[in-house]
């Protein structure tokens, strides 16, 4: 294990990555400032220029990007302090990740300023702990962060050239986002900071400069139209669900999910049983691929239950029937179904599979899923002892993630999926 402390000598060689916001030296720390003024050459944007006296100006040298930066960085003269500038926190969607990244942790120091993003909602006296926070630089298109903004209360964006303020806001009222109020924090830290507030409208009529900051705040209690949730039969993007706070994230991935409803077989009159169906994203896809059927969400989490009620109305999905219980005495009364998909991770799980494919009928499918090796073995040798078709996967699924100007992809937690067709 290796042990370092700020003053060793070999800190003092790394290249120092120090941020710096719009009050330029002024709104700097003793340290940061001591550590700029050192420096033999100063890189960073042209940008940092304005902000320096005039005697760091003559040792600052303009880059023009990050690629340009570590290549700089590279071909720089090690006999000579280097200090790189970058806005604000260099590591909040700024430059020190990406030439960590690119050169190794190690080579440098990093020294944050205060980001724009924490600025920004001090302006606006609202909590940032639990805010979706975007950067919309180089981003194509706006759909996937307007769904993620749907489902929460609180979100700060980085605007772009691309995004300014009001055509984010316009882009939001064109999906039928509304009844958010808007905060654009222009310039901050800086002698011409400004701070815009107004609704949705409001803000898409308006011109804002390049340097701003926006915020969304959700009034208490105002949720989105159940009619605008959802607009794909299935497949939905995970944060269009309702999820209690405590499980957020544990819902069926959205790729597994798509996978399991196409092997549940479903016809559009299907009954179907989703038996630990959490807040029922499985259950409410299903029952848009079955519109003529019936599908039992069954949960015993009576948070959950209710959150499986208020999905079903967030989707416009009318045919199915959300059960509070334990399996199997929760399903005892329910009609036999044509498909069971079987979720959760707990020891029961086999179990439950059990009890279910006693339940199918004839020519039914059944799917589940697990998490753990222990039981991939014990539903594998139930479904072989019953079945002659039985299937199995392992889901390894990683999502890109764009980051400035470049993707990583980032994994989702592997599942075993299983399924199986009773014989006629």
């Amino acid at each position: 294990m290796a042990v370092r402390h700020r003053g060793d000598p070999v800190a003092a060689e790394k290249i120092f990555i120090v941020g710096i916001g719009d009050d330029g030296i002024e709104g700097m720390t003793a340290h940061a400032v001591k550590i700029v003024e050192s420096a033999n050459v100063l890189l960073g944007p042209d940008s940092c220029s304005p902000l320096l006296s005039s005697e760091m100006q003559g040792r600052l040298q303009t880059v023009s990007g990050l690629d340009e930066l570590v290549d700089r960085i590279e071909a720089s003269d090690s006999q000579h302090k280097l200090v790189v500038l970058a806005s604000g926190d260099p590591l909040f969607y700024g430059t020190a990740r990406y030439v960590c990244s690119k050169l190794g942790k190690d080579r440098f120091e990093v020294v944050p300023h205060v980001s724009s993003m924490q600025l920004a909602f001090a302006r606006v006296k609202e909590s940032w702990e639990d805010a979706y926070l975007a950067n919309l630089s180089g981003l194509p298109v706006i759909e996937r962060v307007i769904e993620k903004i749907r489902t929460v209360d609180t979100a700060g964006l980085f605007t772009s050239e691309k995004w300014p303020p009001n055509a984010v806001a316009q882009s939001l009222l064109e999906q039928g986002v509304t009844g958010l109020q808007a905060y654009v924090c222009e310039n901050l830290g800086s002698p011409d900071e400004r701070v815009t507030q107004g609704s949705l409208d409001e803000i898409s009529k308006e011109l804002f400069g390049p340097l701003n900051v926006m915020i969304l705040i959700r009034p208490s209690g105002l949720t989105e139209p159940p009619s605008k949730a959802g607009r794909r039969v299935f497949g939905n993007s995970d944060e269009l669900f309702l999820q209690s706070r405590p499980k957020r994230g544990l819902l069926t991935p959205k790729e597994v999910r798509s996978l399991a409803l196409a092997e549940l077989s479903l016809c559009s009159s299907s009954t179907m049983w989703d038996v630990g169906a959490g807040s029922g994203s499985l259950a409410i896809e299903a029952a848009r691929l079955a519109p003529n059927g019936s599908v039992y969400a069954i949960e015993m989490d009576a948070d959950d239950h209710q959150l499986i009620e208020e999905n079903a109305v967030r989707f416009g999905v009318d045919n199915l029937q959300a059960i509070l219980g334990q399996a199997p005495e929760a399903w005892s009364e329910l009609p036999e179904p044509d498909c069971i998909y079987v979720g959760g991770s707990g020891r029961a799980v086999t179990s439950l599979v059990e009890q279910a494919w006693d339940r199918l009928k004839a020519g039914g499918r059944l799917v589940t899923s697990c998490n753990s090796i222990e039981n991939l073995a014990a539903v594998h040798a139930l479904l072989r002892s019953r079945s002659d078709d039985a299937e199995y996967w392992m889901v390894n699924i990683a999502r890109g993630i764009e980051q400035m100007d470049r993707i990583r992809f980032e994994a989702i937690n592997p599942n075993f999926l299983m399924a199986a067709t009773k014989a006629g």
